[in-house]
């Protein structure tokens, strides 16, 4: 249907256009209403077209290596989706599809190249609209890779603290107390073998000295690798949560499927019910 040149004032790209521009524009696009769930356009279509969303909501989703549906992208009235494609007229590598009743200009690169010409600084507004879509999807493709927890962590870890973590795994193994029961049972076997001549005779006071020295030095870096295994189980936490997230969201989004496919069956039902008495 033709798009009323007040309807175009309100998208923020067309705000600069005079009223005889945008009735010259106006009367190139059309507007298009989308039925709830309906699907705009998929992955693989023509992009010989562009969207503007006007009123409603659309989902703007791809689909990554693992063959899994990734929402990239929920345009707010005004904001363009499908617009890369449309200019560099390849197939839309992304679908787009109605949540609600939404109404949506149609936008083809005649459309647009009339705008440029008669409005050049329009160009800039595209450009920040592609620009956001690619942050879009390199944010996506961050994500997409930091799955590893361990690699996560790796590459978060400093020189100390990576020191921390290997004296506290030392200190807490049968190595280090075989060989600290050892060096007790040598160093006070020694002195006690020379008496008077020892350097620590008994009640051994420099060995009580040492072993405190010890504990004071041990103990906060054993609490350091303490606050590590909580930094790495919360990074672990974290990533588990985006993981349930996404799988929620993958599970209502096949239970929407699952309830739109019973309902088309009912639709179904009902028609072959009016059908069938009319043939007898």
């Amino acid at each position: 249907m033709p798009c009323a040149p007040d309807v175009l004032k309100r998208v923020p790209l067309f705000a600069l256009l005079d009223d005889d521009e945008m009735a010259v524009l106006a009367g190139q696009v059309e507007l298009k209403t989308f039925s709830p769930r309906q699907r705009i356009y998929k992955m693989g279509d023509p992009g010989g077209r562009a969207y503007i969303l006007v009123s409603g909501g659309v989902r703007v989703t791809t689909v990554d290596e693992d063959q899994q549906e990734v929402v990239i992208d929920e345009p707010i009235p005004g904001e363009f989706f499908g617009f890369a494609s449309m200019l560099d007229q390849t197939p839309h590598q992304t679908g787009a599809t109605a949540l609600g009743e939404s109404v949506c200009v149609e936008v083809d690169r005649h459309d647009i190249s009339v705008l440029l010409q008669r409005k050049p600084l329009a160009g800039m507004d595209m450009l920040s609209v592609l620009g956001r879509q690619f942050h879009a999807s390199q944010r996506l493709v961050r994500l997409r890779t930091m799955r590893d927890p361990n690699v996560v962590i790796e590459e978060q870890t400093t020189v100390g603290q990576r020191i921390a973590d290997q004296v506290a795994q030392f200190g807490g193994s049968w190595a280090f107390i075989t060989t600290f029961a050892v060096v007790l049972v040598v160093y006070t076997a020694i002195n006690i073998v020379l008496g008077r001549s020892a350097w620590d005779p008994y009640p051994f006071i420099l060995l009580n000295l040492f072993l405190s020295m010890l504990a004071a030095i041990q103990a906060p870096v054993i609490m350091m690798s303490q606050n590590r295994q909580d930094a790495k189980d919360r990074v672990r936490g974290e990533l588990d949560f985006e993981v349930n997230r996404r799988a929620e969201s993958e599970i209502q989004g096949l239970s929407g499927k699952l309830n739109h496919l019973g309902e088309k069956i009912d639709d179904i039902e009902e028609l072959l019910r009016e059908l069938t008495p009319s043939r007898r």
